[in-house]
């Protein structure tokens, strides 16, 4: 892959934008689309209570991930202010502390995650048909958050991830019939694979954002930096999907057939708000 060290730092801004916002918008697509594929594999193959299952799991996924994900944001505007900067030390610093807040914060997520699914779950009224799936979807899920949050970035890997999950759908929930758990199965290793790429990918770069293992760990100022600029957004993030728990536990109320149906709705639903979300990031960057 190309280096390019002018990227949005030389040229035309719009453009540069522009170049910048396309390829994370077909990532996200990407993403978005093996998401849907998830749904169709377990509501077509599986039954409408593996459908609602997943469904139920989802707003609590993006309370947890939403605060961590502003953090991301936080991490990833300071590291573009060094790199713009040609600040090396400063781009060195920003990708070793991101990777231990990645590490760190993954690994708190997945056994806070892992420890309180059913007690969550149960708060949130789940229907009884559907709760053994969700607890089991929700599980397997929070187990393999440590490589979501590392590898969410570059549009090839999030195209190699799209392929080997809708792969191992087919395989775990079709030919070996592994029900909701093959699909989160599927879901983990398809984003532990595209993880692994991430970090090959900066460990053999020969840019200031080389990747050294022995160099991981937090630098206070970054991280504070990182914090200032990242919390906001992690609150703003939190707040909004702690509304839809609300709504989905009104949702919970009405039974396993509308949380099914909220479900394949909102997997639509994800494909209108891309072009935005793709633009922000690449604003903000």
């Amino acid at each position: 892959m190309k280096e390019n060290r002018g990227l949005m730092t030389e040229g035309v801004i719009w453009k540069q934008l522009l170049l910048f916002a396309l390829p994370l918008l077909l990532g996200n697509l990407f993403q978005q689309f093996y998401n849907t594929v998830d749904s169709i594999v377990v509501g077509n193959y599986i039954g409408a209570n593996a459908l609602a299952s997943v469904g139920a799991s989802t707003p609590i996924v993006n309370l947890m991930v939403g605060m961590f994900t502003g953090l991301g944001t936080g991490a990833g505007v300071v590291i573009a202010q060094f790199f713009g900067a040609k600040d090396h030390k400063g781009v060195h610093d920003g990708v070793h502390t991101t990777i231990a807040l990645c590490l760190v914060s993954g690994l708190v997520m997945a056994v806070v995650g892992v420890a309180l699914s059913p007690t969550i779950l149960r708060l949130l009224d789940t229907p009884a048909e559907i709760m053994e799936g969700s607890v089991t979807y929700l599980q397997i899920y929070f187990m393999g958050v440590m490589a979501l949050m590392i590898y969410n970035t570059p549009l090839y890997f999030l195209m190699v991830s799209s392929v080997v999950n809708i792969l191992l759908d087919l395989l775990f929930v079709i030919k070996i019939q592994m029900g909701v758990a093959g699909v989160a199965w599927a879901t983990l290793i398809a984003q532990a694979i595209s993880a692994c790429l991430v970090l090959i990918r900066l460990m053999t770069s020969t840019e200031s954002y080389k990747l050294i293992l022995k160099d991981i760990r937090f630098h206070k100022k970054v991280l504070l930096e990182t914090i200032r600029i990242g919390l906001p957004g992690g609150i703003q993030n939190a707040v909004i999907s702690f509304s839809n728990l609300i709504v989905q536990y009104n949702i919970n109320s009405f039974g396993a057939a509308a949380v099914a149906g909220c479900s394949a709705y909102t997997k639509i639903d994800g494909f209108a708000i891309l072009p935005v979300m793709s633009f922000s990031m690449a604003i903000t960057t």
